[in-house]
């Protein structure tokens, strides 16, 4: 199991990009959560295979239509288990 805290630049907000996520999420069987920061950026905590991270961020990556993914600055992380699901957080 690996792990990675995200933060993802550009039009990320107000474009459905948690909820792409979050499906993303579902789709890799990826756990953690994504929320907005008051700063623009949207974060995003995975844990999961290594595959199914990677496959997540480069979900990401891409973005929703309408978003414009500017950047992603990927922190590797230590996997901590607390998360059995992916949710949206407030």
């Amino acid at each position: 199991m690996i792990a990675r805290h995200l933060f993802i630049s550009g039009l990320v907000q107000g474009v459905g990009f948690r909820f792409f996520a979050q499906r993303s999420a579902a789709r890799h069987q990826v756990k953690g959560y994504v929320r907005n920061l008051a700063d623009g950026r949207v974060e995003a905590w995975a844990e999961g295979n290594s595959a199914s991270v990677i496959g997540f961020r480069d979900d990401l990556t891409a973005g929703p239509n309408y978003s414009q993914v500017e950047s992603i600055e990927e922190l590797v992380v230590e996997p901590t288990g607390h998360y059995t699901t992916f949710r949206i957080e407030k």
